[in-house]
């Protein structure tokens, strides 16, 4: 088994159909075909189930695909640790956020970190609160910023950067749009607008509300934190939302306003894998983070 086939296999496994993988790889379809076969003689397993050039991967394929994965990963890292270990100011920092994230934490740490080393490179990946936590112990990368931080996660390292305070975001025109604050009880026969089923954000939304004894009314579901901005808007019920999502970006046609009994937050941090170490220039953006978010509760405070 070498590593050609191995990159083959991985390149088959993910387009599922040969010719599309060989057009990947700059080789000659038969080539592919050909290594595929001679690692499956040499396993003595089909990792394939042929539809003509279409494949798909065998139940024993799908365990050694995702074995190779993470072979792959360890080897991509280790190339990058040596090329960084020359000059860390120069590398490439992989890291995955949610959502929530998205439109001012994340590109607000990015833009200051590259102030002060801008050779630095960025790989981003959006995804959902699950996703975020196994791709770091599967070794997809090495570094995810997400809220709340998991408490309960054996395999990962957690770091707190700051709490945030959630408010409410009503349409401009109701009721109570022009109260300097409220309680959450007061929109306990509002409808609500809320993420879908699965969005770690949602389930912080229905707890606080089953909390003071009511489940909220879903009128209707966004996608995303923009979604729900334009549902607000549109006069179409009430949500919670993350303070840090409303930075520079309040909708004109609704209003945020702090709540109070209860003060509802959530943890945001970076969670790191236990049984990998940071690369160089991972290591310096780590560090830069903790910095960043220190000072930045100093200024606020």
């Amino acid at each position: 088994m070498d590593f050609r086939q191995i990159r083959y296999f991985m390149e088959v496994a993910v387009r599922e159909h040969m010719t599309e993988a060989a057009d990947a790889l700059h080789v000659a379809q038969s080539s592919v075909s050909r290594q595929i076969v001679n690692l499956e003689n040499e396993l003595g397993v089909d990792l394939f189930i042929r539809e003509g050039r279409r494949v798909r991967l065998t139940p024993i394929g799908k365990i050694f695909f995702e074995r190779m994965k993470h072979a792959m990963n360890v080897m991509d890292d280790a190339k990058r640790e040596v090329e960084e270990y020359l000059d860390p100011e120069k590398g490439t920092i992989r890291i995955a956020f949610p959502v929530s994230l998205a439109a001012n934490t994340l590109p607000t740490v990015i833009y200051a970190f590259r102030q002060r080393y801008p050779e630095a490179k960025f790989q981003l990946k959006q995804g959902l609160y699950r996703e975020l936590i196994d791709g770091v112990v599967k070794g997809d990368f090495n570094l995810a910023l997400l809220g709340p931080v998991p408490q309960e996660e054996r395999k990962i390292n957690r770091k707190i950067l700051f709490t945030e305070n959630v408010v409410a975001l009503l349409p401009i025109h109701h009721p109570l749009a022009k109260k300097k604050s409220i309680t959450l009880w007061e929109l306990a026969e509002e409808p609500f607008v809320l993420l879908p089923e699965g969005f770690v954000f949602r389930d912080i939304v229905v707890n606080a509300c089953q909390n003071l004894g009511f489940t909220p009314k879903v009128a209707f579901e966004g996608d995303d934190i923009d979604a729900l901005k334009g549902l607000v808007s549109a006069g179409l019920g009430v949500t919670l939302m993350p303070e840090e999502t409303l930075v520079d970006s309040l909708p004109r046609s609704a209003v945020k306003i702090p709540l109070v009994e209860p003060n509802v937050t959530r943890t945001v941090g970076v969670i790191t894998p236990k049984d990998r170490v940071l690369l160089p220039t991972e290591k310096l953006f780590y560090n830069f983070l903790q910095e960043f978010f220190m000072r930045l509760g100093d200024f606020r405070n």
